[in-house]
């Protein structure tokens, strides 16, 4: 009975590490592409093309949540950031780099 109850503590406590904050600067890194869906609808295409000819193709369009209910980007990157992280971000979403207000 001992042994079986150490085999089920391990993958439990192994779930719970998964679930510790990050660093900052990591969750910085991941909230971006949150940052980005908020801002506006995500489309993607694409065409194969053969010695034949094209042979088919795809068009994929992603709305988020946080865009459909209006939520400021800024506003959706920090709350990401302090919930990764337990931290606020070291600075805006605005002046972190690769970011564009378009």
């Amino acid at each position: 009975m001992r042994g079986g109850a150490q085999m089920l503590l391990v993958p439990a406590l192994l779930g719970l590490a998964a679930c510790a904050p990050i660093p900052v600067e990591q969750a910085e890194r991941a909230c971006m592409s949150d940052a980005r869906d908020a801002r506006g609808p995500r489309t993607e295409m694409g065409v194969g093309v053969g010695s034949h000819g094209a042979r088919g193709g795809f068009v994929q369009v992603g709305l988020s949540s946080d865009y459909i209910m209006g939520r400021d980007p800024s506003q959706v990157f920090q709350e990401c950031v302090q919930r990764r992280s337990g931290q606020m971000p070291r600075r805006p979403l605005y002046d972190q780099p690769g970011w564009r207000a378009t």
